[in-house]
Parts: C-alpha cells; structure tokens; sequence
C-alpha cells in the first residue's frame, strides 16, 4: 500500500497494491495487533532507564526474525552512565549472536549531545523502510521529531511508580525520512503504539528455536530429531547451556525466556 504525500493534511489515497512479503504483528489470547507490513528493519529502541524487559526484547526479536525481517535494537539514554553500563551488559548475548546493537543518547533538537549515537543509526536504517517499536518511554516519539521536524509527534515524561513511560502514540504512523534516503530508494520509518504485552501465539512451539539465532545454530544436532531443547537427553542445545563459562554459547538467562515462551505457546494450543 503507497500512501499520497497528502496524508500529512490527514487525507490520503490508495495509488496502488503490492504483494505481501512479510507482516509483522503481535498475537495474545484476545487480539491480534498488526503493525505494518512489507518492511525491511524492526527497530527495537529499549532506554538504560526505565529499566527494559528482556522478555519483551526477545519477542520482538522472535516476531522479526519468524517474517524474516532484519532487527536492530538502539539502546536509548547513553548519557546516563551508570544505567547504560548496566543495560548495555544485558545486551552482551545478543551482540554475540550478530544483532546491531546501537548506543543512542536522544534529546530534543538542540539538546541533544553531539556524540548521540544519530548517524550511525541512520546508516543502518539507510534506504529502507523501518518499523520503531518499543515500550513507552524508551524515546520513540522524540527519535520521530529528530528525523521528522513536522511530525510535530506528542512525548511524555516518565512514570516513577510503574518504572515505564505513558502511553503518548496511539497509532500507527507512516513518515517519509528525507535523511534516510538511498540513491534509488526512499527511506521511511514507521511510529508504532509502545507496548507492555508482546503475544507470540501466531507462533508455532516447534519453530520457536528457529527464530532464535543462538539456538538455531544447534538445531539437528539432538539426539531425537523432534527434541524440545528442554529436559531430553543428547540434546545440544542444553549441552551449551551446562558449558556456559566453559565454551557454552547459549546463556542460562536466554534459554529461561526460550523455555517460558515455548510453556505459554504449547499452553494455548491445548
């Protein structure tokens, strides 16, 4: 779907329809939420504080990678020492499994330090067109003024009693980014809702370890060809996991998400 340039008079036109080659959504037991189909990059964009969930990270990972589509995770606010330092160590295992992890220090126009992170984020997002998800208060909005001076799009402070921030974009909207253009192709970013739930229920259990790079690299290596990586003997995941410290690839911490995600999605389908 190509909108008209008019949309940003809150008009717009249909000039044409293209094949569907991806769609990322979310999937709970009440609601399906798509967000935007046909992209070329998820942005993941998480801040050193309010503390981000891991959880949440890794299924927006996994709703990226099951469509094929090329994440990149920016962690926000790296002018604040000490909770970067934390955040960005948190972020080790998926640095080693070959994801962009990009630091970002985000501020309004004129605020902003000059070592912010911007244009190496840009060049990573250059000529394509890019999904920025995340929860509320890790800086979407303002990432949008940045690179969208009339986006004119609402930002809102932090909420110290829930450790997270309010809830400021209520839908999901299309910008045309000038600075992200590439010769012969428009760059574009896409504004999405900040969410606290990320359902995976459009998720097979079976195809869950395909969509995790670090247990992927094992898979057809068990003993059983239809292991669970959870308890069976011979198993190669769980064998990396045992040898963690001594040449194990896969994190304790990591394969705790892999086997309560694989819990909730056997769970839904009985």
């Amino acid at each position: 779907l190509s909108l008209h340039d008019a949309f940003r008079s809150d008009e717009a036109s249909i000039e044409g329809l293209q094949a569907r080659r991806n769609l990322f959504y979310r999937q709970d037991e009440i609601r399906t939420k798509s967000f935007a189909a046909n992209l070329d990059r998820v942005l993941i964009l998480i801040a050193a504080e309010p503390e981000f969930s891991e959880s949440q990270l890794c299924r927006a990972l996994v709703a990226a990678e099951a469509e094929k589509i090329t994440p990149v995770i920016a962690l926000n606010k790296s002018d604040l020492a000490e909770p970067f330092a934390r955040a960005w160590a948190r972020l080790t295992p998926y640095r080693a499994m070959g994801y962009a992890v990009l630091p970002l220090a985000l501020a309004p126009r004129g605020e902003a330090p000059v070592d912010d992170g911007l244009p190496a984020l840009l060049d990573a997002l250059r000529g394509h067109h890019t999904l920025v998800l995340g929860p509320s208060g890790s800086g979407k909005s303002t990432l949008i003024n940045r690179l969208v001076p009339d986006a004119q799009a609402e930002t809102g402070e932090i909420s110290q009693a829930l450790n997270s921030g309010k809830h400021t974009t209520t839908n999901t909207r299309w910008y045309w980014v000038d600075a992200l253009n590439a010769e012969g192709q428009r760059g574009a970013l896409i504004d999405s809702p900040g969410f606290q739930e990320f359902g995976l229920h459009h998720i097979e259990p079976t195809r869950l370890a395909e969509c995790m790079p670090d247990l992927r690299q094992y898979l057809g290596q068990c003993k059983f060809y239809n292991c669970t990586h959870l308890h069976e003997p011979g198993c190669a995941v769980l064998a990396q996991v045992a040898a963690q410290g001594q040449g194990g690839t896969i994190s304790e911490r990591r394969h705790r998400i892999y086997a309560q995600l694989f819990e909730e999605l056997s769970r839904q389908r009985w």
